[in-house]
């Protein structure tokens, strides 16, 4: 991690971040850097951008750069979105996710395939 007093800015490399609410699922994002600009309300992260939920890891959205408000929990990209799952695959062009509200949306060019799972 480095910060640049100069201008208040932090560069965080490797970062791993978790959001964390009593009773709901723990939503887990890292990628290969960070920046961010005072408190850190806003974080912008690049680079093999990873979302997930560790105690469901088989579901996973991957991106190259993704904007965090932390303030809202919500995170935001206008670049391309892969989600894998253990039934299918998605891709789309931009999505807005609510951490708290639990839910995705995915902006445009939304393909994906989809596997049902076995009937028992």
């Amino acid at each position: 991690m480095a910060h640049y007093p100069k201008d208040d800015s932090t560069e965080i490399f490797n970062p791993v971040a978790q959001f964390i609410e009593l009773g709901k699922d723990t939503w887990q994002v890292s990628a290969n850097k960070g920046n961010t600009v005072g408190k850190g309300d806003d974080i912008l992260l690049t680079g093999n951008v990873i979302i997930t939920q560790p105690a469901n890891p088989e579901i996973e959205l991957q991106t190259e750069a993704l904007n965090l408000d932390t303030l809202h929990n919500t995170a935001y990209t206008d670049l391309a979105v892969t989600m894998k799952s253990p039934y299918g695959i998605t891709d789309s062009v931009g999505l807005h996710a609510s951490l708290k509200q639990k839910t995705i949306n995915l902006h445009s060019r939304v393909k994906g395939h989809y596997d049902a799972p076995p009937t028992k």
